[in-house]
């Protein structure tokens, strides 16, 4: 956690991507710290070796074994620390809520959104499209609520033109607003490209 924790403007939940520590993935995020935000990195619940030579540590939300416990684990232990930053330690006092998922992220920030209870008012899906298995029209109620956008850079191999087209089929399909943003890049957080999204969540943004 880095930023305003007495009295945020907007508070910032921002989801590793497969293999990232939440520590190291917050440090993307810095220019977003004016004083004016709480910058909230939570971390994938398993840790494992990346490079066991080198002892390196990588994170992730979940794997195949037993998938389905790990979604359950994920969404609560989500739903428990959005109450948190967004409840009593801060008051009654509302605020923007701003989640953003990168990469394995996507797909965790998407299943938080569909089936958990945290209420949140922008969404952006950075650098992946929307898990296959997310009924998009079981979870109307909820994937409708905050504002959505769709982030790729162009030559990102992970979710490049064709999977971004086919997310955005599948949002259309069921009349979920949303806007597509590309950037000249990769599969990676561009600091410019993050800091115009931001600026774009204030009132005369």
């Amino acid at each position: 956690m880095r930023g305003n924790e007495e009295d945020p403007d907007e508070i910032w939940l921002v989801l590793h991507g497969y293999g990232q520590l939440a520590h190291r993935f917050l440090r993307y995020f810095a220019d977003l710290d004016d004083g004016s935000r709480l910058l909230v990195a939570p971390e994938g619940l398993h840790r494992h070796y990346l490079d066991h030579a080198e002892r390196k540590v990588g994170a992730s939300w979940m794997t195949s074994e037993d998938r389905l416990v790990d979604i359950d684990d994920y969404v609560g232990w989500l739903d428990r620390l959005h109450a948190r930053v967004t409840g009593a330690e801060l008051g009654s006092r509302g605020v923007t809520v701003v989640a953003l998922g990168f990469s394995q992220g996507v797909h965790t920030l998407s299943r938080w959104l569909a089936f958990g209870r945290a209420g949140m008012d922008h969404v952006v899906l950075w650098g992946a499209p929307l898990p296959p298995d997310l009924d998009v029209g079981e979870h109307l109620g909820r994937l409708r609520g905050p504002r959505l956008t769709l982030v790729a850079g162009e030559e990102d191999p992970h979710f490049g033109p064709e999977a971004v087209a086919a997310t955005g089929e599948r949002l259309a399909a069921h009349g979920i607003p949303f806007r597509t943003i590309r950037f000249a890049g990769g599969h990676r957080i561009d600091r410019e490209v993050l800091a115009g999204i931001a600026a774009g969540m204030r009132p005369d943004g």
